[in-house]
């Protein structure tokens, strides 16, 4: 385990309120089979003794990729087994059944369908492995299509019980846990379609703006960061003036 990014993590986790030391909650982990959510177990795994919290995963099988969908399911089984983490799997068919053109948006939210079901079964909190990649993406794309302040702000560190320990982390910092760790990832691969906006700005906007500058991620991820603390203190003044 690369001792830096663990330290960076658990510091992230403290500063932001996601994890506080001796208080005992149920944390599970959202694990799709990727190198962003493997990592994300293995470094919650590393982080178990220092907060106290129990640790569980869940996995949802979308159905919409077929085979790859049960390989990816395979994988994430004998790996939460391996790992000693209890696993909690979900199937598209117990949860909504796909529209005719069941998209991005769609398996979103069915994710949000499975962990609404783990909060009414003893779950406190459920961390997902947003990046600082998913971040500046989430920015550029709210800014193409329109937003505001709070838009800017992007991906909060947390959002009810949703927790994101890994905002801090790079995309290719997750790879180099998971090598440190020796730990094998899968690749969905429709990430390497450019049907989803999402992807074509993966595959050519963010190469291009690093191109200019090599901390172009950690720039616009650093730049969400000071729009949501301004959008949150502003709201707060506005709520003061009204009271």
């Amino acid at each position: 385990m690369d001792t830096a990014i663990l330290a960076r993590v658990e510091d992230f986790c403290i500063r932001e309120g996601l994890l506080q030391p001796g208080a005992p909650q149920h944390l599970a982990a959202a694990v799709s089979g990727g190198a962003d959510s493997m990592a994300l177990l293995l470094l919650l795994r590393q982080l178990q003794p220092r907060f106290g919290y129990m640790l569980s995963a869940c996995h949802v099988n979308h159905g919409l990729r077929g085979q790859s969908a049960d390989r990816d399911e395979a994988f994430v089984r004998a790996e939460c087994a391996r790992l000693s983490v209890p696993l909690r799997v979900f199937h598209a068919a117990e949860l909504a059944s796909p529209p005719a053109h069941a998209g991005e948006d769609w398996a979103r939210r069915l994710r949000y369908t499975a962990f609404a079901q783990l909060q009414g079964q003893g779950i406190d909190a459920i961390a997902t492995a947003h990046t600082a990649n998913d971040q500046a993406e989430t920015l550029l794309l709210r800014l193409a299509r329109g937003t505001g302040l709070h838009g800017a702000g992007g991906i909060r560190p947390r959002r009810g019980c949703y927790l994101r320990p890994l905002l801090c982390l790079s995309r290719a910092e997750t790879e180099t846990v998971c090598r440190a760790a020796g730990q094998p990832w899968v690749t969905d691969e429709t990430n390497d379609t450019d049907a989803y906006a999402r992807n074509r700005l993966r595959r050519a906007a963010l190469p291009a703006l690093q191109s200019t500058n090599e901390a172009a991620v950690e720039n616009l991820a650093h730049f969400c960061e000071k729009a949501a603390q301004a959008d949150a203190y502003f709201a707060q003044k506005a709520e003061a003036l009204l009271m």
